[in-house]
């Protein structure tokens, strides 16, 4: 299973909403590059970046910094937050961004992510954020009346084979995990699932690990509040899968 670390781009800073509530902000650095660099440094091979600015206006914002930490290190680098046109895509795919999430567009403008899989295949992920199982929008503020398990299936059908899975409700809680709805949603879906939202500590990416059927999980608060390291995290998961 793949560790991506979480860097989360707010007016240019590294922060962690509490739920995806925007006026519930944590600043745990000004440079977004130089955390990169520093996830890198303890063995890191992805991160997962959202563009906070991009996912509230719908226009993504960081861009210019997203380059950076592309061309600045070795990390394949996912990234969300405000992508909701063939224009944006085309222009993350042009400076080496690997994964491409797509959320609200999913939604909102479903024609558009066949046509961004059509074109770009396995680098356009979905992003399913839900709050009491039913897909949440721009920026997570707001409710839709569609299950999370319907979107997945309609999104394999697309040809979006890998989904990232995020409990709101546990999203920058440190709260802990339900393993049971990341591994019930891969063996529904037959999608790669990344996991996302609640991760506190190494016995929740151990238990993910365990299941057989999560191919990565993302960590952001844990990480920043020193539940546990980027190297402890890579060693414990490298001792999972025997090495």
């Amino acid at each position: 299973m793949i560790l991506l670390p979480a860097i989360d781009i707010l007016g240019g800073k590294v922060v962690r909403l509490s739920q995806g509530d925007y006026e519930k902000v944590t600043v745990y650095s000004d440079d977004p590059v130089a955390q990169a660099h520093s996830f890198a440094d303890q063995g890191a091979t992805w991160v997962h970046v959202v563009d906070l600015d991009g996912a509230r206006s719908g226009v993504p914002g960081n861009i210019e910094v997203i380059e950076r930490i592309v061309a600045e290190t070795d990390l394949h680098v996912e990234v969300g937050g405000g992508i909701r046109t063939m224009e944006t895509c085309d222009r993350y795919v042009n400076i080496g961004v690997e994964h491409i999430v797509l959320g609200t567009a999913l939604i909102r403008n479903p024609n558009f992510a066949r046509i961004a899989a059509e074109q770009y295949g396995e680098r356009i992920v979905a992003g399913i954020d839900a709050r009491g199982g039913e897909v949440a929008v721009e920026g997570w503020r707001e409710g839709t009346s569609v299950p999370a398990d319907n979107l997945a299936r309609e999104l394999m059908g697309l040809g979006i084979g890998t989904l990232i899975y995020t409990d709101i409700a546990r999203d920058g809680m440190q709260v802990g995990i339900d393993v049971d709805a990341y591994e019930s949603l891969a063996e529904r879906s037959g999608a790669r699932i990344i996991a996302s939202g609640g991760i506190s500590r190494l016995g929740d990416l151990e238990a993910l690990a365990g299941t057989g059927v999560i191919w990565g999980a993302i960590a952001g608060r844990a990480l920043y509040e020193g539940a546990f390291t980027v190297a402890e995290a890579i060693t414990l998961l490298r001792h999972e899968e025997g090495d």
